[in-house]
């Protein structure tokens, strides 16, 4: 579910930024995404249930929320990591007020800061301005927004070897079909 929000990237890159966007990037990032809800739902699409559907609707949900946040991105002409910095400063300090306002204050176990420190800094900053700088690199958000569907492949992987998790048919099924869509945006 976390991966609608490169489709809502493309679809609201056409309104906001006035990108033209062909059928087949369509057709491939739906081609993509179906292997996410492959995945997601370990084959067993025509089921579409899901025992967590406040979890389910705040990952949709949010994906209009992350797709407006990389569109406006684009639009920023300041620089990468000014931007980046102050984005995470404002987050910081907003997380830091709910925090006061709904739990106690604790300073976190050696782990708890190191795991804080890896995100931010690997999977948070230094990845954000990569994509930040591909966003405005290409010449539609649909060229590279397949590219992101690569990341359950990866995951799936890294948790199998990992964390033990096993791998089912129907993750290979997806991982296919996010392949396939992205082969078919790149021809």
């Amino acid at each position: 579910m976390n991966f609608t929000w490169p489709i809502m990237l493309v679809l609201l890159s056409i309104p906001l930024l006035e990108q033209k966007i062909t059928g087949r990037s369509i057709i491939a990032i739906l081609i993509s995404f179906g292997g996410v809800i492959v995945i997601g739902t370990h084959g067993n699409i025509l089921a579409w249930s899901t025992t967590d559907v406040a979890g389910v609707s705040l990952a949709v949900g949010s994906s209009v929320i992350w797709a407006l946040f990389w569109i406006y991105n684009i639009r920023d002409k300041r620089d990468e990591i000014i931007k980046l910095f102050l984005n995470f400063a404002f987050g910081s300090c907003f997380v830091f007020l709910a925090m006061l306002l709904f739990s106690d204050f604790r300073l976190p176990s050696v782990k708890g800061a190191a795991g804080a420190v890896y995100i931010g800094l690997f999977e948070m900053g230094i990845t954000f301005l990569l994509w930040l700088k591909a966003l405005k690199l290409s010449k539609t958000t649909a060229h590279i927004a397949n590219l992101i569907y690569l990341i359950p492949f990866f995951s799936i992987v890294l948790i199998h070897f990992v964390v033990g998790e096993q791998i089912f048919l129907s993750t290979i099924t997806g991982l296919v079909l996010i392949v396939a869509g992205i082969v078919l945006q790149k021809r």
